[in-house]
């Protein structure tokens, strides 16, 4: 009776994945290529808002990139988040040469420490239009139509617009394998979710709506004591099938400068995931059984093989959907732009798993305490 059960818990698994990467994963990796999108009348004036906190080098290496956009009618504003390094007198010099570049400076305040919400809510308020473009300043324009690309994408009904972020290469690094496959996977997700009509969460390393949405959902009032999820809580709240729109354009792509150990990635992770329980309870239940059927198929394919249970069918289920699996990866990882890890991806898929237990069981005995 439990091989019975055992063998059926594992084809319903290897169902609902094959169901996911069919249905909801293949409107990314079967998308059409995006047009470039360089064109130059009729551009909305955007604000760029970038969040900064002891950032000084990271502002030097990549706000010239930005400020460098071939775009006609923009700002750039700066929020100064209690830095205790250089990072205000660097974007002070910035300021003083470029007469579009704004500065916010946030003193240290109690009842919001180590909140970034309440830092760019002070910088939304200052901005000076109506289209707000967000990212980090440990991020760099993949090229120089990245704002162009992204501002394009908004339209009287399109004004929430979800870009991507990937991380930067660094050679002989097993850590930097299991990042940027971890976002690719965390991207493929979030745009297939969207472009199936289910937006549930947008990345702030390359994410913009109108102004008009931050005070409609009264901005970050429903999760500001949460240390994160000023860009997934606050998409998962206000996105619709309607209001969303996607720019995968290579030439949109905004490249993120990744950790460089497994603890200093695991400390970021915690952040990201501790958002989670807060999505609506319809996108949870997604999330969650994909999740569930995604481990309990890995898990038991060695259990049923080591137990010689109906092993003509689960070689040939797993073999299939492996198969399945990985020729979506490569049609995904392709649309964003790294095609070099998907045949990897049943390794990096278990790798993935064990760390996504160890996040739930820290983030069970303790959460994080701050933003940086």
């Amino acid at each position: 009776m439990w091989a019975t059960l055992l063998f059926y818990t594992f084809v319903v698994a290897a169902a609902l994945q094959s169901l996911y990467f069919l249905l909801i994963f293949s409107k990314l990796a079967f998308r059409k290529k995006e047009k470039h999108k360089t064109k130059t009348s009729a551009q909305e004036a955007v604000s760029i808002i970038i969040c900064a906190k002891n950032e000084a080098q990271n502002l030097k290496e990549n706000l010239p990139g930005i400020l460098n956009q071939n775009y006609t009618n923009f700002e750039i504003v700066l929020i100064n988040d209690a830095s205790t390094d250089n990072t205000l007198a660097v974007m002070e010099g910035f300021a003083a040469k470029h007469p579009h570049v704004k500065i916010v400076d946030v003193a240290s305040n109690e009842t919001f420490w180590g909140n970034k919400k309440y830092a760019l809510t002070l910088g939304i308020k200052a901005a000076t239009y109506n289209h707000l473009l967000f990212t980090d300043a440990d991020c760099k324009p993949q090229t120089d139509y990245w704002l162009a690309e992204m501002a394009n994408c908004f339209s009287s009904q399109k004004t929430i617009v979800l870009g991507y972020s990937p991380y930067a290469y660094i050679k002989k690094s097993f850590v930097n394998i299991l990042i940027r496959f971890e976002t690719m996977l965390t991207g493929l997700q979030y745009i297939s979710y969207a472009a199936a009509g289910i937006p549930y969460m947008g990345v702030g390393r390359n994410l913009a709506y109108h102004r008009s949405e931050f005070f409609r959902a009264n901005g970050f009032v429903e999760h500001i004591k949460l240390l994160s999820g000023d860009d997934d809580l606050f998409v998962n709240q206000v996105a619709t099938k309607a209001n969303t729109a996607i720019c995968l354009s290579p030439q949109s792509f905004m490249v993120s400068k990744p950790k460089r150990t497994f603890p200093e990635w695991f400390r970021q992770k915690r952040r990201h995931v501790s958002t989670a329980n807060r999505y609506k309870a319809g996108h949870k239940i997604l999330l969650s059984l994909y999740f569930i059927s995604n481990v309990l198929f890995w898990v038991l394919i060695p259990v049923l093989i080591s137990l010689s249970i109906q092993l003509f069918w689960v070689l040939s289920i797993a073999l299939s959907l492996i198969l399945i699996k990985c020729i979506v990866y490569k049609g995904g990882f392709k649309k964003l732009g790294d095609t070099s890890l998907w045949w990897w991806s049943p390794v990096l898929e278990i790798f993935l798993i064990t760390i996504q237990f160890a996040i739930f069981i820290a983030n069970s005995i303790s959460k994080p305490t701050h933003w940086k």
